[in-house]
This record gives C-alpha cells, structure tokens and sequence, in this order.
C-alpha cells in the first residue's frame, strides 16, 4: 500500500535519499515474493521510465509490509520496482511504524519487459504455476509476468527461469501416474519454481511392435482394451499358457520365474533401462527399488509405489541439482 500523499519538495537530504542503494532484486532469477501481501498493485498515470518512477516513489510513504510495487496504467501497461522504507529499530515487527517514507526504489521492469495476464486459474502463491504460466505466455529470463490469479490477487514473477524436469513414465494409466504425483507435489509442497515434461512410454506401441497371440502384464491396468488380443494378469498367478508374451520388467520376469519356471517372450517396460543414461534432470520409478529414493548422475528413482513424501524428495533434490532453492 502506498500512500497519496504528494512527498516534500526535494532539499538536500531528500537529493541524499535517491542515492540510497536498496537491496538489488534487479535480473535475480525467479523472483517471486512470499507471502505475496508483499505486494502493492497501485494505479499510474506517470511516464514508464525510470527516472518518473524513482520521483514518484521516493519520499511517499509505504506500509510496513509492502516491499514491491506493481503500477499500472488504463491499458494495463506494467511496470514493477522494489522499495526500502526508512530505516527503524523496533524492539519487535508489530512496533515498526505502519506508514514510513521511501527511502530508495529498484525498478525491476518496464512496460517492454513486463507482461500481464488475468487469469483466474492461476495460484499467485504458486512458484511452479507462476513458471508454467510465464512458459505459455512466452515470458522468459530476461522479462517479468504479473499475474492477476486466483481470488483476484496479484503477484508477479522476475526473470522466470525454472528447473526443468523430464518424468519418464509408462501410459497406461493416464495421466501416467508418477507424472501426476508431481503436479500434485508441486500444487501443495512449498517448492522452488519446476516445470514438468512428460516422456511418456506407451505400452500398447510396445505391444502392437511384437509379435504376439497373448499378453500378460504385471497387473490390472486400464487401457489395455483396444490392444485385440487375450490380455492376462501375473499377479493372479493364472494358468500357463505357452503362447502368451509378458510385458513386463526384471522384477515380473522374477514372478514369472517363480510361479511358473524358464523364461518367457518378454516386452521389457521398465522405464528407467529404457531411457538410457541420463544427462538431463530426471524422475524415474523402478520396481526393483523397493525402499528410499537413489541418485545418480541427473536421474532420481523411487519405488514402484512411491508416495507423495518420496516424490517430493525427489523434485527436490533434482531442483537443487539445478541450483534452485525454495
């Protein structure tokens, strides 16, 4: 919140205050405030350089919670700035003045690098929505999104430049399931700004690319429908057939060994021997992990049945890979 309140007429201390140095959030890769009450939405009918905006600001006062400003012209042209309030000591945050003069302002963006969207499906609260938002837009590292979002609040994010994470995953079911698991990991945990892309493995491809009379897969799925031929189930242990092709990984082919002995047609599915070596960030999930998540190189891998906790582990420790913090 800024006040109207028209500043002083400049004297020498004021000359004093617009060499004051505020702390520089200029160019920092994925700028985002949290909590984003932080931010000021204010109405400009000013010139959108930065010599008018350090006029305007400096010498206004602030509210003690407000350290950005988005201003905002009839035609939605943006720019944003960071300001410093006065310097106090109080003894706790409640005692800090409500209102203190701008003592210094940053401006961020200009109209040229500064684009704004409306749009209510958007979580301004959100680092990893705000990215996604920012890729489709075409807002990259060297601009500034603000967002008018969900609830009708606002925030903006600075030179958006999020990890990028490859999940490779069978389909079916769809959506793939440890694809799903983390955009649900990145909707609700508190982390640093990540955009998902799918490499997704169809199995019904691998099956119509070998010769077959039967399959049997690991487990019920669905989707397995449209595949025209005898579909089986290894983990209800049917009949033997010797016609029948497994789809399936190391750990089924260790089933099959045991319920039924030799070795049989297989169409290997495991994603993480399918994918190869990795050099790009990556989750994967294995069968033959059954506790805790490994690391190696650019892949992560949880288990087969990995929960929410591991997958969040995972994006974690590929986002600090990246260099990205929450």
């Amino acid at each position: 919140m800024i006040s109207n309140k028209n500043p002083p007429r400049p004297t020498r201390q004021g000359a004093a205050l617009r060499k004051v140095a505020a702390e520089s959030f200029k160019g920092r890769p994925n700028l985002m405030p949290l909590p984003y009450r932080s931010v000021s939405l204010q109405p400009y009918d000013g010139a959108m350089n930065e010599a008018a905006i350090n006029r305007h600001f400096l010498g206004r006062e602030a509210y003690r919670r407000t350290d950005f400003v988005v201003l905002h012209s009839g035609a939605w042209q943006c720019a944003v700035a960071a300001i410093r309030r006065a310097a106090k000591q109080p003894v706790n945050s409640q005692e800090e003045p409500l209102f203190s003069r701008i003592v210094a302002v940053e401006v961020l963006a200009l109209p040229d690098r500064c684009r704004f969207i409306r749009d209510p499906t958007t979580d301004v609260a959100n680092p990893s929505a705000m990215a996604a938002l920012a890729a489709q837009q075409g807002v990259g590292p060297d601009s500034t999104l603000v967002v008018w979002g969900k609830y009708d609040h606002v925030n903006f994010m600075h030179c958006p430049e999020p990890a990028v994470v490859y999940v490779v995953e069978v389909a079916p079911p769809e959506p793939p399931k440890l694809f799903a698991m983390a955009q649900e990991v990145l909707n609700c945990a508190e982390m640093p700004p990540i955009r998902l892309m799918l490499e997704r493995i169809d199995l019904g491809e691998l099956c119509r690319a070998t010769a077959a009379t039967a399959y049997l897969f690991p487990c019920r799925s669905g989707g397995l429908d449209g595949l025209g031929l005898p579909v089986y189930f290894l983990d209800e242990r049917p009949p033997k057939r010797d016609d029948w092709t497994l789809v399936g990984c190391e750990r089924s082919r260790q089933f099959y060994r045991h319920y039924y002995e030799g070795e049989p047609s297989c169409v290997e599915i495991c994603p993480r021997r399918l994918m190869g070596l990795r050099t790009k960030p990556t989750l994967v999930k294995c069968c033959l992990l059954e506790f805790g998540i490994e690391s190696d190189g650019a892949t992560v891998t949880v288990p087969w049945g990995a929960d929410r906790g591991m997958v969040e582990d995972a994006l974690r420790r590929l986002s600090l890979r990246e260099g990205r913090h929450a």
